[in-house]
């Protein structure tokens, strides 16, 4: 069976005056449930409100537009709430407990990558509400609910027959939410477009990796991402993850051309992508991108938290490494070609700026 490999957008699954909910469908997308990742975004408007919930499944977050408050509750902790805004990426481990508020009039837009491996179903997020139509308080009877937070019927009649509202609702102006504390930004949250950059070729790009050392929760979370910033014309070298890892992108901004080479030499993907599309790279899959002329910003995550890829054109790659012996002998060329192969590509690597 052929790969689809074709970048997709989000659907809108649900929302109303306070926001709305988008993700990807597994069956558009089949990659979605071959790999086990599941991605949704979240956009919420003005006094929007993300009611309580936490997911089946292990995730990394990213701030794509906006800025907000997100309140975050690790298994047995106390409620963090963070101030988060363009840049963002915060590590969501299993179990976690979160809310979401936008008071700006800028638009909140968080991206949700995540591990599916142990969800309801493979290739798709399934959240748990605590409060709404569809949460907690309306599944159990009024006898459990008494029992269980010691509260008279009256009370419990009263809480469940207020849950009318679903997923995501806009606030009044005048309603108060937690301010955001910056103490509790640390630890939980990495902003990669001011995080000290793991990779800065002058006309090429610049990357920024996301990783253990840098935001030891993504160790629990079981995932590595990076934002990559790519300027115009310029091409990201032909690479591969060489620790069976996934690569799964989403274009944050800009476009380009992407290539994605597979078994057997085969060429399975060839198109160009654009901002707001993902894409998936099949495990050892070789990918090369080239930006437009604006240039092409994407954030990946990788199903590894500390991942390690092989670059196949620049100074640190493989054919840099292979003897020119070898190398004759591979292509299978006269000593000159081989020698014309080999002198090229000395200074630069993974990204090459655009031809004079």
């Amino acid at each position: 069976m052929e790969l689809d490999l074709t970048p997709k957008l989000a659907k809108k699954l649900y929302g109303g005056d306070g926001g709305a909910y988008y993700a990807w469908c597994p069956n558009e997308l089949p990659m979605l449930r071959e790999g086990n990742i599941g991605a949704a975004k979240l956009a919420l408007e003005k006094n929007g409100f993300a009611l309580p919930r936490y997911s089946d499944s292990a995730k990394v977050a990213y701030v794509l537009q906006g800025s907000g408050v997100a309140g975050i509750v690790l298994p047995e902790k106390e409620e963090k709430v963070l101030p988060i805004k363009k840049g963002d990426a915060i590590a969501l481990p299993f179990g976690v407990v979160t809310w979401w508020y936008n008071k700006e009039d800028t638009e909140l837009v968080v991206l949700f990558l995540g591990d599916t491996s142990k969800a309801h179903k493979s290739g798709s997020f399934t959240d748990f509400f605590l409060t709404g139509s569809n949460g907690i308080f309306t599944g159990f009877s009024t006898e459990f609910v008494s029992r269980a937070w010691d509260l008279e019927e009256s009370v419990v009649k009263t809480l469940v027959g207020s849950q009318s509202r679903t997923g995501i609702v806009k606030l009044d102006p005048s309603c108060k939410m937690p301010e955001p504390k910056k103490e509790h930004y640390n630890g939980m949250a990495l902003n990669c477009e001011e995080a000290p950059l793991d990779v800065d070729i002058k006309d090429g790009g610049k990357v920024v990796v996301l990783n253990t050392k840098n935001l030891p929760l993504v160790g629990e979370v079981g995932l590595g991402a990076d934002l990559v910033r790519l300027n115009g014309k310029a091409m990201c070298s032909p690479g591969f993850s060489c620790d069976s890892a996934l690569q799964v992108t989403y274009i944050v901004r800009g476009s380009g051309r992407v290539q994605v080479v597979g078994v057997d030499g085969k060429r399975v993907l060839e198109t160009t992508i654009k901002a707001g599309s993902l894409f998936i790279v099949p495990r050892f899959f070789v990918v090369s991108k080239i930006a437009d002329p604006d240039g092409m910003d994407w954030f990946s995550i990788i199903t590894t938290p500390n991942p390690v890829f092989t670059h196949l054109a620049g100074r640190t790659s493989v054919w840099k490494a292979l003897s020119p012996e070898v190398l004759q002998a591979a292509f299978g060329v006269p000593p000159d070609v081989e020698q014309k192969f080999s002198s090229k590509r000395k200074a630069e690597e993974i990204f090459f700026p655009p031809p004079n």
